[in-house]
Formats: structure tokens, sequence, C-alpha cells
């Protein structure tokens, strides 16, 4: 039917497909990633398009294949947007990656970024969900992450849909979440290409929020799984005055982060990587587990790690991790370990 932009948390412009609603899986798709610029170019997707539809990873939504015999006669190729398309500010081509330069000036990036800033693996504001943001952005009471903590009970109650209740219980979660650990408040800020691995090893590396803002090039890139970009990426954004700004207001408002401890013990240093299903806690809780102990979660397979712990219908992840000889353990026995 379509192909709108996206605008996301870093600025990234990402093309999705409209689709008239069809059944994945199980699931009602009506929207499909279509990546970048140079996917679409690619598969060479245009409006009216009848396409394949499949679920990466079985999670995300994507635009497989189009089935060229059935495209409308006279469908144009598609072409990304010279401006960003919710702010109108221009757009910057980063390899293969479409950006819009507007920063936290623009509504899109804004409200993801406070999305990111409240998520569970961030600093886990309950209840403070999309439809809240949305609401608060657009009204001008949230302008910035800081914003949130600022938040009381007159200003809730002079928007719509807000009882005495309902306000009171955002505020005890904003206040609850005021008390954080450092590798938390690091992934929560959405420095590009830091994630949840990163600020952790950048919380223990360092030990200080200012340390990390006042580090080196040298001292970044000395880091595990810290290269250049990565290392150039946390320099920009703390030359950035309106994030030194958002981060003195954070202070400001009683936002307490401290570093997590460093461990010690057998786990302490140890890479796992989950797949499959496990029976007795979701993959968050396992995650929080091995970091309580000292250990870290990998992404994918890799000679760094050190356990794979398979649960069921544990798939590709599984069988490249015995081709290449990783010890692999079961539910039970990861259980038994962190115990131990």
């Amino acid at each position: 039917d379509e192909i709108k932009v996206q605008v996301g948390r870093t600025g990234a412009l990402t093309p999705v497909a409209v689709l008239e609603p069809v059944q994945v899986g199980g699931v009602t798709i009506e929207h499909a990633t279509l990546h970048n610029a140079d996917e679409v170019a690619r598969k060479d997707v245009r409006v009216g398009d009848t396409v394949i539809v499949q679920r990466a990873g079985d999670v995300i939504p994507e635009v497989a294949t189009v089935i060229i015999e059935k495209r409308p006669r006279g469908a144009l190729a598609f072409k990304m947007p010279d401006a960003c398309p919710v702010c109108s500010a221009s757009i910057e081509h980063i390899g293969a990656i479409h950006f819009c330069t507007g920063g936290l000036a623009c509504p899109a990036q804004l409200k993801e970024s406070i999305r990111h800033f409240a998520s569970k693996r961030a600093l886990d504001i309950e209840g403070l969900g999309e439809r809240h943001v949305e609401q608060f952005v657009d009204a001008g009471i949230v302008a910035d992450v800081a914003d949130i903590f600022l938040l009381n009970k007159e200003k809730l109650m002079t928007l719509p849909r807000w009882a005495e209740k309902s306000a009171e219980n955002l505020l005890a979660a904003i206040s609850k979440s005021t008390h954080t650990t450092l590798p938390r408040l690091i992934f929560g800020l959405g420095i590009r290409g830091v994630g949840e691995q990163t600020s952790r090893v950048l919380a223990e590396r360092f030990g200080s929020l200012d340390a990390v803002a006042t580090a080196s090039q040298d001292e970044l890139q000395s880091t595990p799984d810290i290269g250049q970009e990565t290392a150039l990426s946390i320099m920009d954004f703390f030359k950035e005055p309106h994030n030194i700004a958002v981060i003195d207001k954070l202070k400001e408002a009683g936002v307490v982060f401290e570093p997590t401890p460093s461990k010690v013990g057998a786990l302490a240093g140890k890479v796992f990587l989950f797949t499959g299903t496990l029976e007795s806690m979701t993959r968050d809780e396992a995650k929080d587990l091995i970091e309580a102990h000292g250990a870290s979660a990998a992404a994918g397979v890799s000679k760094k790690v050190d356990y794979v712990v398979a649960g069921t219908e544990a798939g590709s992840k599984l069988e490249k991790a015995r081709k290449i000889g990783l010890n692999i353990i079961d539910e039970e026995g990861f259980k038994r370990m962190v115990e131990e």
C-alpha cells in the first residue's frame, strides 16, 4: 500500500512497507521492515508490489522478495526523502544508513530516546509506556529524559485521561527508578553503538560517569569490546553541550547512579550464550543472574563464549557452537553452576 519512513532513536531512517494484513506464523502482520535504502534497491520493492514476508529470527517481519510478475504498471522506484519526514532537518548518509541530523530537536528521536531511557533494561520506569511518552512530548512537559523526574501530580492532572491514582502510580515508579546503577544509566543515555554489554564494561573499567565522559580515545579503545567507531561515538556524545546539561539535570533531580561493584568468584569474567527456550526463567532473568555473578551474555557464537546454555528448540546457534567446539550445557547444568 505504501512505503513510509520511520525515524529511530539514533536518527536512523528505516523504510517500512505498509501491507494489507497477512497471517505470518499465527500473527497478523501489517508492517514489515525494509531495513535501509540499499536493501529496498537490492530487492527493488515498490508501492503496489505483491511481496513475500517472513519474520526475521521469528521476531521482526521483513520483506523477503518481490513477485515481479504481479507488479502494477507504472510502479515507481522508491527514493529516500531529502529531509526528515518528522522534523524536516537535513539527512546525512553514513554507509547504508540515512540519518536525520535534527538530534533531540526531532520529536521522533526525542520520543524514542525517552522510551529507551525508561525501558526495562535501562531505568526500568514501570508504567511509562509509548502512549504516555507521546502525550508528554506533544504537550511540551517532557523535552529531555531528565524532565521525567520533574513531573508532578499537578502537571499530570492537567492532561487528558489522567486520574489521581494513575498519576500517583507513575510518580511512585519514577521515584523508585531514581536509584539505579551506572551501567543502566549509560545504556539508558542511548549513546550510538553502546549496548548493555558495553555499558557494563564501561562502568567497570572507569567507575564513574565523569571518568567515562573525560576518557581519551586510547583509553576507550583499550577497553574490551570497544573499537574505534564506538570510542568516537562515546566521545562525540560527551562533547555535545546538550547531553552534559541533561546529565547535570538528572543529578539535580536526585538520580543516583552507582557503578556495579566488581564481582569475584568462579563465574567472574565468563561469557555465556543463551539459545533456545529456557523453562524456568526468561532470557532477561538469566542475563541478570549471570551479571550478578560477574559474568556476561554474548549475542552470537564466537570463540570468546565460555558456555553455551541450550534450551529447548535451540537451532542454528547450537549447531555452530558444536562445530567450533564450545562448551555446551543444558538448563539444569546452568542452574547448578550458578548455585555452586
